[in-house]
């Protein structure tokens, strides 16, 4: 299948995605904002409708769409005493409401709409590929040189804070990374799908590893075999490429489930302390 362009830039661009969204999801999970990456990635819906009804770029209008959901989720369910479940909830069903009234007010027919909402990793262009890439690259600098502060700040915000560390500044910068990298996945990925691969596989490693630099490891494995795998069965069974990938992640995550290691050491860990006397008992001597 590599003989065709179109599947050698596909193949490249669903490795990238994969090895993004995977280093990404670490801290998605951790932060546990799994709820607000799908509401982000649906909300590109409205950037995309407000580009094609303005005339511009709709990846550079949805980019600046999601970064603004992203930040007004942030600072909502921060200071307005709300959850951020709800917050998420409400943002979710306007942006998409919002996309739908704009769409309807354009005239013409725009198939990339489709593109957008479902993905489409076999029209893939060079310079898709570059945005990817240039964007792939700053964001992984920014989580890898901000590796230990993000970690600290999903640990306890509380003492992370009173250690020096800006917090707040790391909160919103975290969610500009969430909202830039759906925004460069949807072309591959879609709309749809895009917040599925901000998950899985960080959920995959946390069942095999027992640090998070092993999560993480396991993490950008998966998402590399996942895309690789996605693609193969979706060219050779004629399956759409970015259901099939996350299909492919979701299988793996259900086998590393099912062999996790962790569950054998979180119940060994069970019957060691189920077997420890109770506090402020003595154990009896012979003589007794």
């Amino acid at each position: 299948m590599f003989t065709y362009e179109f599947m050698q830039r596909a193949f490249i661009a669903g490795v990238m995605a994969g090895l993004l969204c995977s280093f990404v999801s670490l801290f998605v999970v951790m932060q546990r904002l799994a709820f607000a990456g799908v509401g982000i990635s649906h909300s590109a819906l409205g950037g995309v409708a407000i580009g094609v009804l303005a005339g511009v770029n709709p990846v550079i209008s949805a980019g600046l769409f999601c970064t603004a959901i992203a930040w007004l989720i942030g600072l909502i369910s921060k200071k307005g005493d709300i959850h951020a479940d709800t917050v998420i909830g409400i943002f979710f069903s306007a942006t998409m409401a919002l996309g739908i009234a704009l769409i309807s007010l354009t005239r013409g027919y725009y198939p990339d709409l489709l593109g957008f909402l479902f993905g489409n990793i076999l029209a893939v262009t060079v310079q898709d590929l570059w945005i990817l890439g240039i964007a792939g690259t700053v964001i992984a600098l920014f989580l890898t040189l901000f590796f230990k502060e993000l970690l600290f700040l999903c640990f306890d915000e509380e003492t992370a804070q009173a250690a020096g560390i800006p917090t707040t500044f790391l909160y919103y910068a975290l969610l500009t990374v969430i909202a830039l990298t759906i925004v460069i996945c949807v072309k591959i990925l879609g709309i749809v799908l895009a917040s599925a691969l901000l998950v899985i596989p960080a959920i995959t490693g946390y069942e095999l590893a027992r640090n998070f630099r092993g999560v993480l490891v396991v993490s950008l494995v998966s998402g590399v075999i996942t895309a690789t795998a996605g693609l193969f069965l979706s060219y050779h069974l004629n399956l759409p490429s970015g259901a099939t990938i996350v299909l492919c992640a979701t299988l793996l995550f259900f086998a590393a489930m099912l062999f996790s290691p962790r569950r054998r050491w979180i119940h060994s860990f069970k019957n060691a302390r189920s077997q420890e006397p109770a506090s402020g008992t003595q154990p009896q001597s012979r003589a007794s």
